[in-house]
């Protein structure tokens, strides 16, 4: 019985020992190990600390970051990705080209890390067994290798947010698998190949932020499952090809910041997908097509900076029920008043900017709904206090070049808006309605310049958040009070063509984060204080046209601003002013 017993143990832990050695994780190839520490080799410095992990023999253990393998212990996957963006975190160094000898590799990613530079090594054209090949937002540089166009099996490509310039290889055409195709934000020139039109599988492409002229191509209309297209900010030229209308999967086209001509042709009502239309900053002419109201999943229209005419399409309510965002600022529309199917919708952003509106503000039926509106560069006149009632989701406010008159008591703004831009009217009155110790956290952005303000510079209190403060142009009297230095998160300030007195306070060189400053054309006295060397951030200063008298802060980046920046005071002197003699 005790021999049966001992056989049963033995029986079950030779299955057991059996069971775990298949269950084991690989031991990774030393070839592959070698490879790895290699690409580790070439990185100085790892803030993201990733490759701290990749120690001990066995790179398959699960323990070394981002790699992963096969049952036999060949690397699969390199998938090594900023974690967060914050900026401390980032690798720097190059890719090494033993990362190419990596033959089993299916999915390699390194993104995000910033300062790996240097070009993409040859060799990379012999990991045929890529799907996945992404190195976006580093700071790789040269050509793209047309080796590259020799891994049929990748379905995924992003080189995109580096420093590549040249041509975009044809051989890229004979990725007849790719899926997802971006080259954007870099310094890409030419045509987009004609080879392209062999990527019939292609769901989204992104070209981007490049330099890419020529036309968009007429094969374009062959990619029957693409659902996002961004060929946004190059120097494309010609037409819209028609073969482009007839994507009926397609959800998001850019094409903004190019130099594309004629009109937008009927057949965009084919776009039956389409929620994202931005063919902004071209040179299109004609009138918008009435056939935009059958677009019903469309909530984002921006055809802004262009050359469309009047008459502008009348859009019945049951027409692009999804919309949401429309921008069509600085075309030739002489719109007179906002049309009534804007103003009856529920829209978050309404950007009519340089429409040639006139008369009062409009009210609008869904103020609720609005988070940002431009009524910018028209003739307004009038009708502030009642504008802005019921407006409580507003985060933006722009009303500037117009001819409002109205006092800044009237501008009743709601609790959670982040930017208030009236710049160029009449506005009158006192900076304390709008500055004072009920103002929102919230607001980041307060420009009043070009205006008819009186009165001094309020006091400012703490947990104010600006960011930008203009109030430039007016005519404000008065001092710059210390408690400026409140105003930790402001990054530009412009005090200029007033009638402020006194002197600098000190408190200013407390503002760490400024990087604009003019405080030209007052009556300031005294001298720039010495606090202001506080702020090495600093890329733009003018004192100019004041009363100023003393040595200028001997230290960077002051000493090296133009002399312009000091010119018309009484008494400056010091680099860049001639030097100072005796006491001052």
């Amino acid at each position: 019985m005790q021999i049966l017993i001992w056989v049963f143990i033995l029986s079950v832990f030779s299955l057991s020992f059996a069971e775990t050695i298949s269950q084991a994780p690989p031991v990774c190839s030393q070839a592959d190990r070698a490879a790895l520490l290699n690409f580790k080799a070439k990185i100085v410095k790892d803030t993201t600390e990733s490759l701290s992990s990749w120690i001990g023999r066995d790179c398959c253990s699960g323990d070394w970051e981002g790699v992963q393998c096969n049952p036999a212990g060949r690397v699969t996957t390199v998938a090594l990705q900023r974690p967060a963006r914050d900026s401390s975190f980032f690798m720097k160094g190059t890719l090494s080209s033993s990362l190419g000898t990596l033959h089993f590799l299916e999915v390699l990613v390194i993104s995000g890390m910033k300062l790996i530079s240097g070009p993409i090594p040859e060799n990379f054209s012999n990991l045929t067994r890529l799907t996945q090949l992404v190195l976006e937002d580093n700071a790789l540089e040269g050509n793209i290798p047309s080796g590259l166009g020799h891994l049929s099996l990748l379905q995924t490509l992003s080189l995109a947010g580096n420093h590549f310039k040249g041509l975009v290889p044809p051989s890229l055409g004979n990725l007849r698998n790719l899926v997802l195709f971006n080259l954007g934000r870099n310094s890409l020139t030419g045509q987009i190949p004609s080879s392209f039109k062999n990527l019939v599988r292609l769901q989204s492409v992104d070209f981007s932020f490049n330099l890419l002229s020529g036309f968009i191509p007429e094969f374009i209309g062959q990619f029957k499952n693409i659902t996002f297209i961004d060929l946004s900010n190059n120097h494309l030229s010609g037409h819209l090809p028609i073969s482009l209308f007839n994507l009926v999967a397609l959800s998001d086209l850019s094409l903004s910041h190019n130099q594309l001509i004629g009109s937008i042709p009927d057949q965009i009502g084919n776009l039956k997908s389409l929620a994202s239309l931005s063919l902004s900053n071209n040179k299109f002419t004609g009138h918008i097509p009435a056939s935009i109201s059958k677009l019903q999943n469309l909530w984002s229209l921006n055809l802004s900076r262009n050359g469309f005419s009047d008459p502008i399409p009348v859009i019945s309510s049951r027409g692009i029920p999804s919309l949401l965002s429309i921008d069509v600022s600085f075309n030739n529309l002489s719109l007179g008043t906002v049309p009534d199917w804007i103003k009856d919708r529920q829209l978050s952003d309404v950007n009519l900017a340089g429409c040639k509106l006139r008369g009062n503000l409009p009210k609008f039926t869904r103020p609720d709904s609005l988070s940002s509106i431009d009524l910018s560069n028209n003739f307004l006149t009038g009708g502030i206090s009642s504008f802005l009632t019921n407006m409580t989701s507003l985060q933006k406010l722009k009303l500037s070049n117009n001819q409002l008159k109205f006092d800044l008591s009237e501008l009743k703004v709601p609790d959670a808006i982040s930017s208030i831009d009236i710049h160029t009217n009449q506005v009158f009155g006192s900076l304390s309605s709008i500055l004072n110790n009920r103002t929102s956290s919230f607001l980041e952005v307060i420009d009043v310049s070009n205006n008819l303000i009186t009165g001094a510079i309020p006091e400012f209190t703490e947990g104010l958040n600006l960011k930008v403060l203009n109030i430039g142009s007016n005519k404000i009297a008065g001092q710059i009070p210390s408690s400026i230095s409140n105003l930790v998160e402001l990054e530009r300030l412009d005090i200029s063509r007033n009638q402020i007195s006194g002197t600098i306070p000190p408190s200013l060189g407390q503002l760490v984060k400024l990087q604009w400053l003019d405080i030209s054309i007052n009556r300031l006295t005294g001298k720039i204080p010495t606090t202001l060397l506080g702020i090495q951030g600093m890329r733009h200063v003018s004192f100019r046209a004041n009363r100023l008298c003393g040595e200028i802060p001997q230290g960077r980046p002051y000493n090296i601003f133009p002399a312009s920046a000091y010119a018309h005071n009484l008494c400056l002197c010091g680099k860049p002013m001639p030097p100072c003699r005796g006491k001052i």
